[in-house]
């Protein structure tokens, strides 16, 4: 069956960088979009960034400057870097692709 595992999250001061990564199994990975949403304590689920097919990247303006979404279609692994990370950060940080997301890894931005 299709699955997405993240990994990578982690408490990081503000300033500081992380880098997530999603390995995926059980679809082509190279045929599909790939995104990363967030949703933080109390929120809603929040679009961050999409690589499509052909390796074209999409952010949203909040993160835009700071982080950068890649994949590696070898490897079925999205990744994400994050720099300069802010405290409203903070969330759970899931990898998507069409139909389906991950259990998510937690990232905490905090002095």
């Amino acid at each position: 069956q299709e699955q997405l595992v993240e990994s990578g999250g982690g408490l990081v001061q503000p300033g500081g960088s992380l880098r997530l990564s999603c390995v995926a199994s059980g679809f082509t990975f190279s045929s599909n979009p790939m995104s990363w949403v967030r949703q933080a304590p109390g929120k809603g689920l929040e679009w961050v960034s999409t690589i499509n097919q052909g390796g074209n990247t999409y952010y949203a303006d909040s993160v835009k400057g700071r982080f950068i979404i890649s994949r590696d279609n070898a490897k079925k692994t999205l990744y994400l870097q994050m720099n300069s990370l802010k405290p409203e950060d903070t969330a759970t940080y899931y990898c998507a692709k069409p139909g389906k997301r991950g259990q998510g890894t937690q990232v905490t931005v905090s002095s």
